[in-house]
């Protein structure tokens, strides 16, 4: 956790203590929830451009699969970024960013490059998340698959995700409706992306990311940062002690149909291969065209390819 205060932006995502923090945010509220299909539901507060949400994509993928039959996450988005009206510390200019995502890729051991802080730097992450409010409106399926766009066009692309082109982009690479998504932005996501920020100060969300693993009788666990695999599996055995573990296939063809895309972090986790033997196989399996391949200074991401005969 952040102690020092000197480092109150919020774009200072604190490697070790795993989280991107907002100061001066107390709990008011107790945890409410209605019922679900599933026993348990995550309510997950995010943001697209977190460093530290990036980093628990491993994590966070591996939960679905191993107990997605009892646990349904709620994305809530916690609005990291209103703009750069920040002083002191240190971070307080876009360009300080850079170097910061950078040791964040290498501690998380995830692709970031910070190069889009120098090159095309985000004004406010306000934009792509209110965009992810409107998607939700639509599917949330496509919603989560356009988190994931966003968060791979900025942290790998370098790609400036509050400009509204580059929003179109992604969520046309989902399959959403873009005229409704324009719609639902200037209307109804507002309020939606008002109310997850009203709610995140009532829980007092502190920073991101923060899940909620909450049962329909109002038991919870929090999981605060990022935060090894075994923290998440506890949490949700402490909610639903008698859940039982799905087996999924480990193979890289059914881990890439699960997922379209997965770094060498994200495929080693999956898969329970060392990294090294991980690499060397898709990197085979790229050299074969079964997989494409986007290459950054600080990691790469392997992606399914469908035009593959």
């Amino acid at each position: 956790m952040i102690t020092d205060s000197s480092n109150n932006n919020p774009l200072f995502c604190d490697p070790v203590s795993g989280v991107c923090e907002i100061p001066n945010n107390n709990s008011t509220k107790e945890l409410i929830t209605e019922t679900t299909e599933k026993p348990i539901k995550v309510i997950y507060f995010t943001d697209p451009i977190c460093s530290s949400c990036w980093g628990i994509e491993p994590q966070l993928r591996k939960l679905k699969l191993e107990y997605g039959n009892a646990v349904e996450i709620e994305y809530r988005m916690g609005g990291l970024l209103p703009d750069w009206n920040y002083s002191g510390g240190r971070i307080n200019k876009p360009s300080d960013v850079a170097h910061h995502w950078d040791e964040a890729s290498r501690y998380y051991e995830m692709p970031i490059d910070g190069d889009v802080w120098l090159e095309d730097p985000l004004n406010s992450s306000y934009p792509p998340s209110i965009a992810f409010k409107a998607a939700q409106l639509q599917s949330e399926k496509k919603a989560v698959l356009f988190m994931r766009e966003l968060r791979e066009m900025v942290f790998l692309h370098k790609k400036n995700i509050s400009k509204w082109q580059n929003v179109i982009n992604a969520a046309k690479n989902v399959g959403l409706d873009l005229d409704q998504l324009q719609k639902d932005y200037d209307n109804k996501a507002q309020i939606l992306f008002a109310e997850d920020l009203k709610l995140a100060k009532e829980y007092g969300v502190r920073g991101f990311p923060t899940m909620f693993f909450v049962d329909n009788k109002g038991n919870n666990e929090m999981v605060y940062g990022s935060q090894p695999y075994s923290s998440y599996e506890s949490a949700t055995l402490s909610i639903f002690p008698t859940v039982k573990k799905e087996e999924y296939s480990k193979d890289w063809e059914s881990l890439f149909r699960n997922f379209n895309s997965l770094t060498l972090k994200e495929f080693s986790e999956l898969s329970h291969m060392g990294k090294s033997e991980s690499e060397k196989l898709l990197d085979e399996l790229y050299s074969k065209e079964k997989l494409k391949k986007v290459t950054t200074k600080n990691g790469s991401l392997w992606i399914i390819n469908l035009t593959e005969k």
